[in-house]
């Protein structure tokens, strides 16, 4: 294969990652790649495996095969997101000790130490990155969840510089923008509509972010249209399903069926945490006072 093409093929692989069309990922003809390009192709296809809940799957997979960096971080991944987080939080400690320049390393490490809350160590290992656009992208979304939208705005404009026309460049400005607020709500609307309307790249992850700016917008039932129109076709996708959950709260619906859904497609998505942390803290306030009965 010329390797201008094969360069190519692994950023079609790439780009359909990050609009969630993972089957298409698993699905990608890498037989003809270069070993270079090879191992990149395969952890995308083993991330894409457990976004579909496949977690068990890929455990067996990377068990399996040699071992390297990449794939024991793959491994770590698949562990979180099959709830082994303590497996997954020794892994991902000897992987940044031993292997902190590797790119796989610091992504996936960065995204299971970010999940499980250590935001400090993620940024620590996300930030030695070299030209990682990945990286960059998970930079931003932990400063954006941390509440500080001005350090995620400036990694996206130094990344603009040497990125521009760069997919992921593109979707963290419309993450900025969705915390900026205002008229970034639009603007950020118009990204995601564009990439949701287009054929060849409707994705969950698209439809995800129109929605969710249809959200800010006040536009409940666009949103909700989009939601389920993705959700008949992307029936286990836990970020389509989370999503919904919180369409459903704002509009008043019940969630325990959806909740449900999520538990059994990702256990450990952060919509699930939470809801259970508040859960845990409401039963401890509620446990300080004692019914009081009337004779």
């Amino acid at each position: 294969m010329d390797p201008f093409s094969a360069e190519g093929e692994l950023i079609n692989i790439h780009n359909a990652y990050h609009q969630g069309q993972y089957q298409e990922v698993i699905d990608f003809d890498t037989s003809a790649l270069s070993p270079e390009n090879a191992l990149p192709a395969r952890v995308l296809q083993l991330r894409a495996q457990i976004a579909l809940g496949q977690s068990s799957q890929v455990l067996a997979t990377v068990d399996a095969e040699d071992d390297s960096p990449d794939l024991a971080a793959v491994k770590a991944l698949a562990q979180h997101s099959a709830g082994d987080l303590d497996s997954a939080s020794q892994l991902v400690q000897d992987l940044a000790e031993n292997y902190p320049d590797n790119a796989t390393v610091q992504v996936l490490g960065g995204t299971v130490l970010q999940a499980q809350g250590k935001s400090d160590e993620a940024l620590a290992l996300l930030t030695k990155h070299q030209g990682n656009l990945e990286a960059v992208a998970l930079i931003v979304q932990i400063q954006l969840q941390q509440n500080r939208s001005d350090l995620a705005l400036k990694e996206v404009q130094t990344a603009k510089r040497w990125a521009q026309d760069s997919l992921l460049v593109n979707l963290a400005e419309s993450w900025v923008g969705m915390r900026v607020g205002g008229e970034k709500y639009q603007s950020a609307f118009y990204v995601y509509e564009e990439l949701a309307s287009a054929p060849s790249t409707s994705a969950p992850l698209s439809i995800v972010g129109q929605a969710v700016a249809e959200l800010h917008l006040g536009r409940l039932p666009e949103a909700e249209s989009a939601l389920t129109a993705a959700l008949e076709k992307y029936p286990e996708d836990a970020e389509l399903i989370a999503n919904t959950v919180v369409l459903n709260v704002l509009a008043g619906k019940p969630t325990e069926d959806l909740e449900a859904r999520l538990r059994n497609a990702q256990p450990s998505h952060a919509l699930l945490a939470d809801v259970q942390e508040k859960s845990d803290f409401f039963d401890t306030a509620a446990a300080k006072y004692s019914a009081r009965v009337s004779s």
